[in-house]
């Protein structure tokens, strides 16, 4: 395992030539090149921000960093998903050229979607010092663990999604369908306090999601260091993604050319 990942440490250079090669042409010729991908997230706060900030009678000051937070997180969720199911058909050329290890194409779509989410968070930041302040800036430091964390889980379900959309192509159908019913499902538009006064909690519990919103908005938010057990559950939820991807890369890695 320490070898696979010295090897993939020291392919660095190419698999960071991907991500930029990446982000030139998507925002090639674009006037707002990369502002692109922060534009639907605030479009879509204004517009959720107007009609549910009314239904849940939330003071929009505080409903609209909230909303904000939830996208711009669930956008790299949708995005690692998305793109890890595209992730070995978009290198093929490279698999069958070098005999890189193949966990290099699942972490040039998660940094692709890293980077994104990063400059989304940073606009939440802005618009949390703006509109209320930081009542607790320190706390901001307990992002750090949580974006490793979530680092991780987005590599791994990329891995796993890459792997089984090679071997069953109606996967990223599947997918698309999926993402629609836990956008409603995870606490994005509105707040788990909801699903817990239904004694829905064991809801917010076991999806992963809604943990890592909890330890994003927190610190953001309210100023306050998430508890042991939101980030006992996160790095339970990191774990179990390492080890799935660890698991399936290692059956599939050389067989997968054969499905490409």
């Amino acid at each position: 395992m320490a070898r696979y990942f010295r090897d993939v440490w020291r392919l660095r250079y190419f698999w960071l030539a991907l991500v930029s090669m990446d982000l030139r042409r998507r925002y090639r010729r674009s006037m707002l090149g990369v502002g692109w991908s922060l534009l639907h997230p605030i479009a879509m706060t204004a517009v959720l921000c107007t009609v549910f900030s009314t239904l849940f009678q939330e003071d929009v000051r505080t409903y609209g960093p909230f909303l904000l937070a939830g996208l711009v997180t669930w956008n790299f969720v949708v995005s690692v998903l998305n793109h890890g199911c595209q992730c070995f058909f978009l290198g093929e050329s490279y698999i069958r050229q070098y005999p890189a290890p193949l966990a290099i194409y699942p972490l040039r779509a998660t940094l692709g979607a890293g980077i994104h989410f990063l400059l989304g968070l940073a606009v939440v930041l802005v618009l949390v010092w703006c509109l209320n302040g930081f009542s607790n800036l320190p706390a901001l430091v307990s992002l750090v663990p949580t974006l490793l964390m979530l680092f991780v889980v987005g590599w791994s379900v990329a891995v796993c999604m890459g792997v089984i959309n090679v071997m069953f192509q109606d996967t990223q159908h599947l997918t698309e369908v999926v993402i629609q019913v836990l956008f409603y499902v995870t606490p994005i538009i509105y707040p788990a306090k909801l699903l817990r006064d239904r004694h829905l909690a064991w809801f917010v519990t076991i999806n992963p999601a809604a943990t890592f919103l909890e330890l994003i908005r927190q610190p953001i938010l309210d100023g306050v260091v998430p508890s042991p057990a939101t980030y006992g559950l996160g790095m339970a939820a990191a774990l179990t993604a390492a080890g799935l991807a660890v698991l399936t890369l290692g059956k599939a890695e050389r067989r997968l050319v054969f499905y490409l």
